[in-house]
């Protein structure tokens, strides 16, 4: 599947189970918890409509972020999924013309917020979905780049019995976790705790697993 079709694919879903799920979107997110369920439909249909209008400057920031959910804080939950579903042909021609990895971060927040939507209704699923798969190839693709631009010894992901090595060199140790868990850490969906209790073939880092500066782990143990 193209970046477009997993995208178009993955919006159709979420707007389906948020439709059959209306009366719970006002509960709260616990993946993310200043928000409720809705407030991440508002983040993920805001994406889109920024997407298409150009309206890119302070992407991923918070204050771009907020900005997002507070537009459409007095919409109810139709209004937000008809916004996502009318902006969402123009952004699928957009990722058709991106360059090669130029949509992983979009799909990797998409993925990142289906699972937090997920999480909060109690509807598990999506876990070895092609999005997952794509999100994972693109996830650890950029840690790999992070770790090696910063010379750091390599480490072997072990995720469902599947070996990623990141870094520099042979593996000075490796780490084994569920493909899942190991992608909901990434954005700061688990605790150092939880992370830290992973089987670690070696000390236990899990400032590592971050994906960037601006996650952090969760304050509290995240079971989903």
């Amino acid at each position: 599947m193209t970046d477009a079709e997993l995208y178009r694919e993955a919006r159709a879903m979420l707007c389906a189970l948020a439709r059959e799920q209306v009366e719970a979107l006002d509960g709260p997110s616990p993946a993310t918890p200043a928000w409720r369920v809705r407030d991440v439909l508002s983040h993920v249909a805001g994406v889109c409509d920024d997407l298409v209008h150009g309206n890119v400057e302070g992407v991923a920031t918070d204050p771009w972020t907020a900005a997002q959910v507070d537009k459409r804080r007095s919409w109810t939950p139709e209004a937000i999924l008809d916004d996502w579903e009318r902006n969402g042909d123009a952004a699928d021609a957009l990722i058709d013309a991106f360059p090669p990895g130029r949509s992983g971060q979009l799909l990797f927040d998409t993925w990142t917020h289906e699972q937090d939507i997920r999480g909060a209704l109690g509807i598990p699923g999506g876990r070895d979905s092609a999005l997952c798969s794509r999100t994972w190839e693109w996830t650890t693709d950029v840690m790999d780049g992070r770790d090696r631009s910063e010379q750091r010894a390599a480490l072997g992901l072990v995720a469902d019995g599947v070996t990623r090595e990141v870094g520099v060199g042979p593996a000075a140790s490796s780490v084994r976790a569920a493909r899942f868990d190991m992608l909901r850490a990434m954005s700061g969906r688990r605790s150092v705790g939880q992370i830290a209790g992973w089987a670690w073939d070696g000390p236990a880092d899990p400032d590592r697993i971050l994906l960037a500066p601006f996650f952090h782990p969760a304050s509290v143990d995240l079971h989903e």
